[in-house]
């Protein structure tokens, strides 16, 4: 039976001590009032009612709590009653004049996922204090009527009225935003709610699994004496374990942190002017580092510091493995005489060394990278930069939050896509997944680490490459704004977002983030670089060049002849016209070809190329660099770094695509759409670069 025909309404009202939620109750109800203790407690609950507009409301005044853990007898009366009474409405009391404090509370009804009423108290007291709250921005972001009030006064008591109504007989939908507590917080929360959900169903059933999950790991008393006996609690200790190695604190601190980061992005948003301030050091430097003006700058500077940290302290290591592996290629030819099978010999020497080894040599970058972006991450500041970018993503249709992908895609295009998930909104999120390849990731700073040391001078390498990344961004906005403006037409969901209170980042944390990616990238180049390694270098040799016309010809002439008549080189020489304006021959065409499995083939096939090509017993062969600084020009160069930065997505990301967005339609029109971007774009800039070069 629907709310309107019963015409009774139980509504329970919460909030912190002191909030004014005895004032809110006595004008909401009057005096006639029924005081009792909640069964099995000393605990008093207040009973009341009231008739509006021919509905009977019956309101619940639960005693004082700060939040829904079980840590008082006062919390924990209030929990069991919203939880097993089931009242039709919640009111949630604030005092606007601690909002963040007391918005600790709300954060727990969402998790419950309640039905709830905000109610803004103490409203007048709060004007004066100069503190301006935007109630529908707020009702927006939190998917909860505010109404401001002033109980002792009776302000704002038919509007909180007509929005318990208003919600009591409402359909109740799925919420839109949840409070996401990070990979590793995350990762345990899964891990327990499947063991709730096998071993404990009716703890599953009652409370939810994914909050029975965290009340465990908050170590809340009365659910931790429900699995006291159970498996369960095997599995809930080894994630504390695991997290406090992570952290070097408790789960339940860091879980907190997490809920007044949303309480802090939800207010930053529509707190609109205010003098209400905690008066931390996170406080302090948000001023700075979130400032309308200075943050962006503050935030490039930032990253333009990690590029040059990035090729300045990897160049050393960097030398030794190119040393390394060009030490090993010739260590073999020295070993292997070159007529003993031949062909297995050139496959070490011309095929996995330089194929796996070109990649190899770029570890350094990418763990210095890697490791730079995990202290920016675990110390809250990057919670902060999508803040910063939040402005500007609004102007393109997006949420600060379709940030937090791109950043991940600094890494690897595949997770962040899968980072998307954050984002409810289908257009935000489908915009989203379209442009992060265009983000670098570490793939492509392989192809970097290769080229700009080979045509730039030490002091321009960290510009250039900020340069890169940069383009990449400014690309990724304006497709953005294009795609929402045509295919994803529509308003923009708003979200809130997070801003996590700043934490010195735990060493184990930092080094587990950057082994996780880093073993990616190592594992891809042990498995797929190999296998594509082989693959590109039996295109580059077969078929072979049976022909007596070779007959006398040099070593390299021959050798010429092969490359010519492989598969890689007659697929390079096809393409070659259509690339030539570009500025790139048929060795880059080929390079561009085996880059669509892995961008890190890239370098992979032109290091083959060079080692067929070149290959002399004479003499030590010269380094891929500096093959490419005879062949190519730095503006050639640069076009190539800025053709792979914007080209087609590796089949790994094509397919993720396919699988996020449901459609191999998405996935061909990424990679059809930012190939022929990435034309366009170089064919511009190697033009104008060889008019105004000369």
């Amino acid at each position: 039976m629907t709310i309107e025909r019963q015409k009774k309404i139980t509504v329970a009202l919460a909030g912190n001590p002191n909030s004014g939620k005895t004032s809110i109750f006595n004008m909401l109800t009057g005096a006639s009032q029924q005081v009792a203790n909640y069964p099995g407690t000393t605990v008093e609950t207040k009973q009341a009612h009231c008739t509006y507009k021919d509905f009977r409301i019956t309101f619940v005044d639960l005693p004082g709590a700060y939040g829904l853990t079980a840590f008082s007898e006062e919390e924990l009366v209030a929990r069991n009653y919203i939880i097993n009474e089931k009242p039709d409405v919640v009111v949630d009391v604030i005092d606007c004049s601690n909002v963040e404090r007391n918005l600790y509370l709300t954060t727990q009804l969402i998790e419950i996922d309640v039905p709830f009423v905000l109610a803004f108290n103490m409203s007048d007291i709060a004007r004066r204090r100069g503190v301006v709250f935007d109630n529908g921005r707020l009702s927006t972001l939190l998917e909860a009527p505010v109404v401001s009030t002033v109980g002792n006064k009776a302000e704002g008591r038919l509007a909180l009225l007509d929005a318990i109504i208003a919600v009591a007989g409402a359909d109740r939908k799925p919420r839109t935003h949840r409070i996401i507590y990070g990979d590793e917080i995350e990762k345990s929360l899964k891990r327990i709610e499947s063991a709730i959900r096998s071993g404990h169903p009716e703890i599953a059933s009652r409370y939810g699994s994914r909050w029975a999950a965290i009340k465990l790991l908050e170590q809340d008393n009365e659910m931790l004496t429900k699995i006291s006996d159970s498996p369960l609690r095997g599995v809930l200790d080894g994630e504390v374990v695991r997290l406090k190695r992570i952290f070097r604190d408790d789960p339940e601190t860091v879980i907190a942190d997490k809920r007044y980061g949303f309480i802090s992005g939800a207010c930053q948003e529509a707190v609109k002017a205010t003098v209400e301030l905690r008066h931390t050091t996170s406080d302090l430097a948000d001023v700075v580092l979130t400032h309308r003006v200075l943050g962006l700058p503050i935030f490039l500077l930032l990253m333009y510091l990690v590029f040059y940290l990035t090729f300045t302290v990897a160049a050393f290591p960097m030398a030794w493995l190119e040393q390394f592996f060009g030490w090993l290629a010739g260590f073999i030819a020295a070993l292997w005489p070159a007529d003993v099978v031949n062909w297995l010999r050139s496959l070490l020497i011309d095929g996995v060394i330089p194929g796996v080894g070109g990649i190899l040599v770029f570890v350094p970058n990418i763990l210095i990278l890697f490791l730079a972006i995990a202290v920016l991450e675990d110390s809250g500041y990057m919670a902060r930069a999508a803040f910063v970018m939040d402005r500007l993503m609004h102007k393109i249709g997006l949420h600060g939050k379709s940030f937090i992908p791109m950043l991940i895609g600094f890494g690897c295009s595949v997770p962040a896509i899968m980072a998307t998930r954050i984002l409810e909104d289908k257009r935000n999120r489908f915009t989203t997944i379209m442009v992060l390849p265009l983000m670098s990731c570490g793939a492509r700073l392989t192809i970097y680490g290769l080229l700009i040391p080979a045509f730039f001078r030490q002091n321009w390498r960290g510009p250039v490459l900020w340069l890169i990344y940069l383009i990449g961004i400014i690309l990724a906005v304006v497709a953005a704004k294009v795609l929402r403006f045509t295919v994803f037409r529509g308003e923009t969901t708003p979200f809130v977002m997070e801003l996590p209170p700043y934490r010195v980042p735990t060493l184990k944390s930092i080094l587990n983030h950057t082994w996780i990616r880093g073993w990616l990238y190592l594992k891809k180049a042990g498995t797929v670089i190999l296998v594509f390694s082989i693959v590109l270098w039996a295109a580059m040799n077969y078929p072979r060049v049976e022909d007596e016309s070779l007959t006398g010809k040099s070593v390299e002439q021959v050798q010429q002849a092969q490359l010519a008549n492989s598969i890689i080189g007659r697929l390079g020489r096809a393409i070659e016209p259509a690339i030539r304006p570009l500025g790139f021959d048929w060795k880059i065409g080929s390079a561009l070809i085996g880059a669509t499995a892995a961008k890190e083939l890239f370098v992979s096939q032109l290091s083959i190329i060079y080692a067929v090509s070149s290959r002399d017993e004479s003499s030590t062969a010269p380094t891929l660099r500096s093959h490419l600084q005879a062949d190519y020009t730095p503006l050639a160069g640069f076009c190539i770094m800025l053709f792979c930065l914007i080209s087609s997505p590796c089949f790994a990301t094509v397919a993720v695509t396919r699988s996020e967005t449901g459609s191999w339609r998405w996935a061909a029109f990424q990679f059809i759409s930012l190939t022929a971007l990435a034309y366009a774009v170089t064919l511009v800039v190697y033009q104008l670069g060889a008019f105004f070069i000369g």
